[in-house]
């Protein structure tokens, strides 16, 4: 039965069909096959076609709870018809006027008409569409920084700025919210997943060489082979790029596999016996491939519900943990704080947090990384409150202090007072709280601002430090407030 299957893939007990959580739709009754049928109905022409009428909605079920495409993909126009269809079969049913087969008929109609407003729900849900969204404007830039002036004979430009807006795309996915329904943590998984594929291969690249040997002045042949696969690999580059975002319409993964192994062929079959700077060459290069041949496995990417429903994944299990420990420390922190208590500074139980987070597996999934990103950034924030508060208490400013130094720590006292209400704040971004604690951060990087070093170089460098304290304090209460899901 459909709405078996519906419960099935969210781990929830079978109800009846009275209702459903997030994860699939609604049903008022419980389904005819599951009733006390009369005895002298089971062999009835009417429920005999209700009952092959249900096999049919019970294969289309799971495919309904794990569609994560669009209104215009060909499977929601394969399943919208098919669900259009038997539903049209449903109302065809003669019950001869019999009570019984008629509620039959109704309830297996409104079991078809659930999966149908389900599957147009999260094709168009605002969710589904941010996504859609987000994964142009990517395709946008990838084609115009990346793909365009490889196909036209140019060089790639990568540079800090390309890989920034990249970084920047990644993030905003992983804030979409999914109201934990299956289909959108799919489709927001499998864009994560093309789009840190990207990264990784424009991260990864490396520059084709040609290297100088000292035979004889002439370049050794396989140098001359190793160069021309080191072009090829530049190429297949920026062809995978172009396939992991969709942009294009020719290539397939299994295509471009078999043209890197091709090259490694090539390379494994050159001669490089006894001159280990070629060796190398050759080593950097089958790399370079192998890196490439890693991402080419992300056609079924998304199939497996354990790699985007990460509620029982053990490297969320072991960040949330972190986050546990991270809250009691935080909270010991500010209460010892509040008394002027400075000798609870539990700074190496910290940096052996960060180092168990480094050391957690995220097996190249992009919501385990932000997940561990932003753990790391709660560590982070708890540190650089205790080293300011350490350096205050230290401070000891002699009578040649230049003004503008001085403003400048008068600025960092203020940042500490408000970075322990940062650290404490528990609600939401429409809490007036927030909105005054949010004023008076700014208010302090305006200070900064004002501050004129006047060609004091202790000043200048201080008053850069203290805007990039700020700046941190507002982003980690922006990340607090942001409400991320996995």
């Amino acid at each position: 039965m459909a709405v078996r299957w519906l419960c099935s893939l969210f781990g929830k007990p079978f109800d009846g069909g009275k209702r459903m959580d997030h994860g699939g739709p609604q049903q008022q009754q419980q389904h005819p096959m599951e009733q006390q049928q009369p005895a002298y109905h089971p062999q009835h022409p009417a429920m005999m076609r209700l009952y092959e009428i249900q096999k049919e909605v019970a294969s289309l079920g799971p495919q309904v709870c794990t569609f994560s495409g669009l209104q215009n993909d060909r499977d929601y126009k394969r399943l919208e018809r098919e669900l259009t269809r038997l539903l049209l079969d449903v109302d065809q049913v003669d019950t001869e006027g019999k009570p019984e087969l008629q509620g039959a008929r109704k309830r297996a109609a409104q079991e078809v008409e659930g999966l149908l407003r389900y599957l147009e729900e999260n094709a168009t849900h605002p969710s589904r569409l941010a996504i859609e969204q987000l994964s142009y404007e990517a395709r946008q830039l990838v084609d115009e920084r990346v793909v365009a002036p490889q196909r036209a004979g140019g060089v790639t430009e990568i540079n800090d700025e390309l890989v920034d807006a990249l970084q920047q795309l990644v993030l905003r996915l992983t804030q979409v919210k999914t109201e934990g329904r299956v289909p959108l943590r799919k489709a927001r998984y499998r864009a994560l997943t093309r789009l840190c594929a990207v990264q990784d291969v424009i991260e990864g690249r490396t520059q084709q060489q040609t290297l100088s040997l000292p035979l004889s002045g002439d370049t050794h042949e396989a140098v001359n082979c190793i160069n021309q696969v080191m072009v090829k690999v530049s190429v297949a580059r920026s062809q995978l790029v172009a396939l992991l975002m969709g942009l294009s319409g020719r290539d397939s993964c299994a295509h471009l596999s078999r043209i890197l192994t091709e090259m490694q062929v090539e390379l494994d079959a050159l001669d490089v016996s006894g001159n280990a700077v070629i060796r190398n060459y050759r080593k950097q290069v089958v790399e370079e491939i192998n890196g490439l041949l890693k991402h080419l496995d992300l056609e079924g990417e998304g199939d497996d519900t354990r790699r985007y429903d990460l509620a029982q994944n053990n490297s969320i299990r072991e960040i949330e943990g972190v986050r546990a420990h991270i809250s009691h420390l935080r909270e010991g922190v500010l209460r010892h704080c509040v008394m002027g208590d400075l000798s609870f500074r539990p700074k190496a139980e910290l940096q052996g947090l960060l180092t168990q987070l480094d050391q957690v597996d995220t097996a190249r999934n992009p919501c385990i990384r932000e997940a561990r990103r932003r753990a790391v950034v709660e560590v982070q924030a708890v540190i650089t409150f205790l080293d300011l508060r350490e350096a205050l208490a230290r401070r000891q400013p002699g009578p040649n202090e230049h003004p503008s130094h001085r403003a400048v720590w008068q600025v960092l006292g203020s940042l500490s007072e408000l970075q322990a209400q940062v650290l404490g704040f528990d609600g939401k971004r429409v809490d007036k709280s927030y909105m005054i604690l949010e004023e008076l951060l700014t208010k302090q990087l305006l200070a900064l601002d004002a501050v004129d070093p006047q060609g004091d170089e202790t000043t200048k460098v201080a008053r850069k430090q203290a805007v990039k304290f700020a700046q941190n304090i507002l982003n980690y209460l922006d990340m607090k407030t942001d409400e991320w899901e996995y």
